[in-house]
């Protein structure tokens, strides 16, 4: 009987560090994997189907690009650590016993359908929210098919089927590769290629620059009641500002007063104003003290202000002429000493 004990408990096969960590790491790149595609697809449908209530796109591409590096790093991650998984199963049949492997495989399983009962909870809620479009549709077949797929896929898994059908295995494996690189390949269409994206942040940080300067102009006026005479005049050592220069050369902004109130500023850009970018509408920044503040006379009127003029530009050299309403924008009073 000892015998008998001793030979069952031989029979288990022993669990490694390694098959430990190969199953963890699997894993946990197979469920990044999932959520990035899920995720960077749901994107695409936000581009390709804009929601006119949720106007605001990012200029950058920021998820996207994170959602297709994960994949990039990942998915090969995932197919390489199954990789070693199935030659120490191969090598010896009874590793797919191993307990480790059918928790992880059960563990994914329920995380696949939680995925699924989430993302169709949050789709349905923007179902009830009155968003019945193309886009609405896209994503629940994209929460469908790719978490559904997972599931149905390690529940064969669990099941033994891949293993009894390795070639069944490649094919799905290769299909799934397939449908991540098109989904990668897809994104730069959108986004553009690295130098690309790295040009259109350039065009933005000169945006940028050319609104700062432009508030420091208005509260020159304000300060002195007339505009500077060079860009040079605003550099304030006391307040620690100094003109900020072209970040792709280093070299300075144009900037040319017209007449007492109007100037214009001027740069040169790589590319038009990308439909998303912060300023195809003006962008909030802190501008001079208004009429109401103190030391400022005058009463504010409506009219145009020039804080909230578009800073879209084409290509190349591109000048904007503002001019600075006085009402809106009144002398500051100097308080007298007593």
């Amino acid at each position: 009987m000892a015998t008998t004990m001793h030979t069952m408990h031989t029979d288990k096969p022993k669990i490694t560090p390694k098959d430990f960590f190969l199953w963890a790491g699997a894993m946990v790149a197979l469920y990044w994997s999932i959520f990035s595609l899920i995720q960077l697809l749901f994107t695409y449908a936000d581009y390709a189907f804009p929601d006119a209530l949720n106007a605001y796109m990012d200029p950058y591409s920021s998820s996207m690009r994170f959602y297709i590096a994960s994949l990039i790093v990942l998915y090969p991650l995932f197919l390489v650590l199954m990789r070693f998984i199935r030659r120490d199963q191969e090598r010896d049949p009874s590793r797919t016993e191993i307990w480790v492997r059918r928790w992880a495989l059960v563990f994914t399983i329920f995380v696949a359908g939680i995925t699924v009962a989430g993302d169709l909870i949050t789709l349905i809620n923007y179902f009830l929210g009155g968003e019945v479009t193309t886009r609405f549709l896209f994503k629940v077949a994209v929460v469908l098919l790719i978490s559904g797929g997972a599931l149905l896929h390690f529940l064969a898994d669990l099941r033994g089927y891949w293993i009894k059908n390795p070639h069944y295995a490649r094919m799905v494996g290769w299909g799934a590769g397939v449908v991540i690189i098109a989904s990668i390949i897809s994104g730069f269409f959108i986004i553009g290629s690295p130098n690309q994206v790295r040009l259109y942040r350039f065009d933005d940080q000169k945006v940028n620059d050319l609104q700062n300067i432009q508030y420091q102009i208005i509260n020159y006026w304000q300060t002195k009641q007339q505009l500077p005479a060079s860009i040079n005049d605003l550099n304030d050592p006391l307040q620690n500002y100094i003109v900020p220069t072209d970040p792709q050369g280093g070299a300075s902004y144009v900037y040319e007063p017209m007449t007492s109130t109007t100037f214009q500023l001027c740069a040169t850009f790589n590319a038009p104003t990308q439909p998303n970018s912060h300023y195809t509408q003006a962008r909030t920044i802190p501008m001079p003290a208004p009429a109401s503040a103190p030391y400022a006379s005058g009463t504010p009127v409506k009219g145009v202000d020039i804080a909230a003029l578009p800073w879209t530009h084409d290509a190349g050299y591109q000048c904007f002429t503002r001019t600075i309403d006085p009402q809106r924008y009144p002398p500051f009073i100097k308080p007298t000493a007593k």
